[in-house]
């Protein structure tokens, strides 16, 4: 971009003497003039629709350095503005993620930022819980210990009858069912009491048990300073 520089000051010819050949305004002054004219407007920027190049910069104090986030007008905005609208997402103790490794500071430019929740997951904040009720409160387990364990069960019966129809004789048998040998004199009851007891082994073993929710792999950095 040029601006125009006046080659001849033609007023100063005025003052000179008549006869003084420097009071003539030559031709060769008058293009001279028209070519540094036609120079500055070519390397201008037009009123509509202008292309810039080079490092175009604005002022200090215009609208584009001044203006206010959420301004959705046609204003132009400075790598300033945008610098501190990026800075306004991104506050002391934001969290971001990527899958990159690199750090936020090479990549948006501003702020110290540190690792975060190296093998973990995030979890909304709940007041009503006391395991979720503070912020990077930490807990769960990724390999919960299993201990072994026992089951038991008894079964008892508690006795029931058998009848049979016998003769005279006697009934042999102390425990259990009684028997009859004779010629039939009646009906003669014998009772049995049957106990059942069943008990299991103790099963399976102390180890650990990987109990994973569907997951997937992404670098956490917090925003410090």
């Amino acid at each position: 971009m040029t601006n125009y520089v006046k080659s001849t000051n033609f007023a100063t010819k005025d003052n000179l003497a008549s006869g003084d050949p420097l009071k003539i305004v030559k031709g060769t002054e008058i293009n001279t003039e028209y070519d540094n004219i036609a120079v500055a407007v070519a390397t201008k920027a037009d009123l509509s629709s202008p292309t810039f190049t080079g490092t175009p910069t604005l002022p200090t104090g215009t609208i584009a350095t001044t203006q206010v986030f959420g301004n959705s007008s046609t204003a132009l905005a400075t790598t300033a503005f945008v610098q501190a609208a990026m800075a306004a997402l991104f506050p002391v103790g934001a969290i971001y993620t990527a899958v990159v490794s690199t750090n936020p500071a090479t990549l948006i430019g501003f702020g110290t930022w540190t690792a975060f929740g190296a093998g973990r997951v995030m979890v909304g904040f709940d007041s009503g819980n006391a395991l979720f009720d503070t912020a990077e409160e930490t807990g769960g387990s990724a390999n919960a210990t299993l201990p072994s364990h026992t089951h038991t069960a008894t079964v008892t019966d508690p006795g029931h009858n058998h009848t049979t129809t016998a003769g005279s004789g006697a009934f042999s048998g102390a425990t259990g069912l009684g028997f009859f040998i004779g010629n039939d004199a009646g009906a003669v009851t014998g009772t049995a009491v049957t106990s059942i007891s069943v008990a299991n082994s103790t099963e399976g073993a102390s180890a650990t048990n990987a109990n994973y929710q569907p997951y997937i792999t992404v670098y956490m950095w917090k925003r410090t300073a």
